[in-house]
């Protein structure tokens, strides 16, 4: 059993709705063929492919750099690299984060270059972590170091469609 297994306690793991690359939506989705091309270009290999064969992201691994790499290697109209921000995905944290529990951590504070999460101290008595989701860029480099998977990503074009 692994950590993340164990602090899972047996918990089944909820499959979230899919996220899309940056610089696509919904409508430039619709062009996709499926082809993989946009797959085999992203050096940090977060895009995979979902039952249809479509590209989603996927931070278990690795984070989005925004090379725009994905973009450019796709001969059809589904990315929209001139759009700024690249998509409004933000990270989202779970009450299963270890300071709820009393445990000491602040690895994905550290992970986060843009300190869309920091450590607040006014919480007692551990802290709390915050989320600043102005500053968040969605790349996901704060996910899969969590020990306890209490962060992932949230599109809220997705929880605006259920």
């Amino acid at each position: 059993m692994d950590r993340r297994a164990f602090l899972r306690w047996g918990r089944p793991v909820p499959v979230p709705p899919a996220i899309r690359p940056p610089w696509t939506d919904a409508a430039t989705m619709a062009a996709c063929t499926a082809c993989g091309d946009c797959l085999s270009a992203c050096p940090e290999a977060i895009l995979v492919a979902d039952a249809d064969g479509k590209p989603r992201v996927d931070v278990a691994d690795g984070e989005c750099t925004f090379c725009g790499d994905c973009a450019e290697a796709c001969g059809e109209p589904v990315f929209e690299p001139e759009r700024t921000p690249p998509w409004p995905v933000v990270a989202s944290l779970s009450a299963d984060c270890l300071l709820a529990s009393g445990i000491e951590c602040r690895i994905c504070t550290d992970m986060c270059d843009p300190r869309a999460l920091r450590f607040d101290l006014s919480v007692r008595p551990m802290g709390a972590i915050r989320l600043d989701t102005d500053a968040c860029t969605g790349c996901g480099a704060c996910v899969a170091p969590c020990p306890a998977d209490a962060i992932a990503l949230a599109d809220p074009r997705l929880e605006e469609a259920a």
